[in-house]
């Protein structure tokens, strides 16, 4: 990888201008996945003079800054408080503590990763982005998208609600990239399930959620069914670490185990 200049920013509006003056230009995050980017990079602009590492509560939120490492997801006494703390979770299954004291939240959703653990326990959450010139998105809306991103993300906003989670993925060894993940939450009597690394980026399975709403009861049954109408609705590929099909017999036994789960 070349890159041509290194810019440490002293303001979001620097960094955002620079991106609008180049094409080229690339955000630097906490620089884990790097080298997952083109073979050049203009320029590489670094955030980390910016304070935007701090997780905090305000007004019903809670508040990630995107320069936040995913250490300091998974330490965080506020995002525990979440959902049986599935971000948390989540967090603490990435890689080794070295790769999670460098990468950051923004990253790991600006990228859009597929094989990300942390974007799908995101997904049931009613997870909110704040960016610099765009305001907010839901996390949802954002990773439907498929232009490149332009802007600089800020924070990430997580609403504090009461409700029950659960997340899983499952790995050939604790340190590699997974072979599939899930999330279900369950609050106001709604249901969220979310699949990811597919191999692709993590979705919603809208059809199975509306069943578990509907369903008149909430049993073994309900969860069998429901974990059928995911693996219908959901796409799976194949790559190094397992096939489609392989893929899609994990999603109906992660999904029933997490209904069963949320719903006992």
């Amino acid at each position: 990888m070349k890159i041509n200049n290194y810019v440490k920013v002293s303001s979001v509006k620097e960094a955002y201008s620079i991106l609008e003056g180049s094409s080229k230009a690339t955000i630097i995050a906490g620089g884990a996945w790097l080298r997952l980017t083109p073979a050049e990079i203009d320029e590489a602009v670094d955030l980390s003079g910016l304070g935007l590492d701090s997780i905090d509560v305000n007004d019903g939120f809670v508040e990630i800054g995107s320069m936040a490492t995913l250490r300091q997801v998974e330490k965080s006494d506020i995002v525990k408080s979440l959902c049986n703390g599935i971000v948390c979770d989540a967090a603490e299954k990435i890689m080794g503590v070295t790769v999670r004291n460098i990468a950051t939240i923004g990253g790991t959703i600006s990228g859009k990763y597929g094989f990300s653990d942390l974007i799908t326990p995101l997904m049931v959450l009613d997870t909110e982005l704040e960016f610099h010139e765009r305001g907010r998105v839901s996390l949802v809306e954002f990773m439907d998208e498929t232009a490149k991103i332009r802007d600089i993300l800020l924070k990430i906003r997580i609403p504090m609600k009461e409700g029950r989670g659960w997340f899983e993925t499952i790995k050939i060894t604790a340190i590699d990239f997974p072979i599939l993940n899930a999330a279900v939450t369950r609050i106001d009597g709604k249901t969220k399930i979310a699949v990811g690394s597919r191999p692709y980026k993590a979705v919603l399975a809208e059809m199975a959620m509306a069943y578990v709403d509907t369903c008149g009861k909430h049993d073994a049954d309900c969860a069998e069914r429901a974990a059928m109408t995911a693996i219908a609705e959901i796409k799976f590929g194949s790559n190094s670490r397992g096939s489609a099909n392989y893929r899609k017999q994990l999603c109906e036994a992660l999904v029933k185990r997490g209904l069963r789960e949320v719903m006992s």
